[in-house]
């Protein structure tokens, strides 16, 4: 039992777990930052009243936009040239953007800037889950994609100590200054002896539209992305709009957006550890995504019907929204589990960022339907669906536990 111990903590604390996870911390850093410095960034570019909402939409558009497109050429290019080389360039292309960011002066160039930030976040966590999962064995991955995972999502919480503490300017620099040294520290890593293999192999590699060829792909594809959106309804509407939702179920102290983020990120951090370490102790993903988002489906409810809440059990709340919804490291590692090694970058990038994408839709029939049902019964019909949908995509898709990753897929 010993040396197993030992084992599983070789494994774990290793250059490619632990570099893996410290740069999705930076990405999810900067993820967040704008958010949490959009007023004071915005208005010491001289924009004032409801112009602020106005055109912090239009940048986080933009940061979505470039999310999406550096999701797929990210992806190509992992399963063509490989995982290491998009860990080096996605972490350069945001580090140096973010650094920018300090120095914009008009809103155009702060739109290009998260524009190009947002093409070089969306290789980060794809890149990372695919590496871990290929350079450790099929009984341990999981325990090595929730490391990645947990200590990422940490990196919300420094962005708001960060931005709390800091000027945005500096906060900005600092998450840049972050990034350049951690890709100096990613010279140590090593490509996963399954690329390598790829590299010999006469198949095709990184075809993106042979996921929409094949009735098989297509569905596996699209199951792995549509369990994924209970998690994005809690943050895009639920924790988005907190304020909002405060003062109609009646919570007793205004509530402050950026601290409903940080407190639900805090507990995703605990949901993420915890999905990924039961998931190795039951053999079972599919096991553990269905009781998180049951979870999830528990705390919506009380979110939406526990009226006259203090602040203090607000946030609370959120922590525990947080960790229902922490089984991201289990999702993105079923779809990185999923697929062959020829499509397996294509797939674990692309498919954390459409399920971020979802945000759009979600929240664009939330403000539909609140106009003539009220926040509450609108946020609830939304919700049912996204549970419903995610849960029927998550009985459709196959148990990946033990799954020996090295296979190609006939593309």
């Amino acid at each position: 039992m010993q040396n197993k111990n030992k084992s599983l903590l070789r494994y774990l604390f290793n250059t490619t777990v632990l570099v893996s996870a410290l740069g999705y911390f930076v990405d999810i850093y900067d993820l967040i930052l704008f958010g949490i410095v959009r007023i004071p960034s915005l208005t010491d570019l001289g924009i004032k009243g409801d112009e602020l909402i106005k055109v912090g939409v239009y940048l986080l558009n933009m940061q979505m936009a470039g999310m999406l497109i550096g999701g797929i050429i990210w992806g190509i290019w992992g399963d063509k040239k490989g995982r290491l080389s998009v860990l080096f360039g996605s972490i350069f292309l945001y580090s140096v953007a973010n650094f920018a960011n300090a120095f914009v002066t008009s809103v155009d160039m702060y739109a290009i800037l998260r524009f190009i930030a947002g093409v070089g976040l969306a290789g980060e966590l794809g890149a990372a889950i695919t590496l871990v999962s290929e350079v450790m064995t099929k009984e341990t991955r999981g325990y090595g994609t929730a490391i990645v995972a947990t200590i990422g999502v940490s990196g919300a919480i420094a962005a708001a100590i960060v931005g709390d503490l800091f000027t945005w300017q500096t906060a900005y620099i600092i998450g840049g200054v972050l990034g350049l040294i951690l890709l100096v520290m990613r010279i140590k890593m090593y490509e996963s002896g399954m690329f390598k293999l790829l590299q010999t192999a006469n198949v095709g590699r990184g075809k993106f539209l042979t996921l929409f060829t094949s009735k098989d792909r297509f569905l596996r594809y699209a199951y792995c992305i549509l369990i994924g959106l209970p998690i994005w309804y809690v943050v895009g509407v639920l924790v988005t709009f907190s304020p909002e939702f405060g003062k109609v179920i009646g919570v007793n102290e205004p509530i402050v957006a950026g601290k409903s983020i940080m407190f639900t990120y805090l507990g995703l951090i605990f949901g993420d550890f915890a999905s990924g370490f039961l998931s190795q102790i039951m053999k079972s993903r599919k096991k553990v995504i269905g009781i998180f988002i049951s979870f999830t489906s528990a705390f919506i409810l009380v979110y939406l019907f526990a009226h006259g809440l203090s602040l203090t059990l607000f946030y609370t709340l959120c922590v525990l929204l947080g960790f229902s919804i922490g089984y991201w490291a289990v999702f993105v590692t079923t779809a990185s589990e999923q697929f062959g090694t020829n499509l397996r970058s294509t797939v674990t990038t692309t498919v954390p960022n459409f399920i971020r994408g979802s945000v759009v839709p979600i929240t664009l029939v939330f403000e539909v339907l609140r106009h003539s049902l009220g926040m509450i019964n609108s946020a609830l019909i939304v919700g049912i669906v996204c549970v419903g949908i995610a849960l029927i995509a998550l009985y459709k898709l196959k148990e990946t536990y033990g799954t020996d990753l090295n296979f190609f897929e006939d593309i």
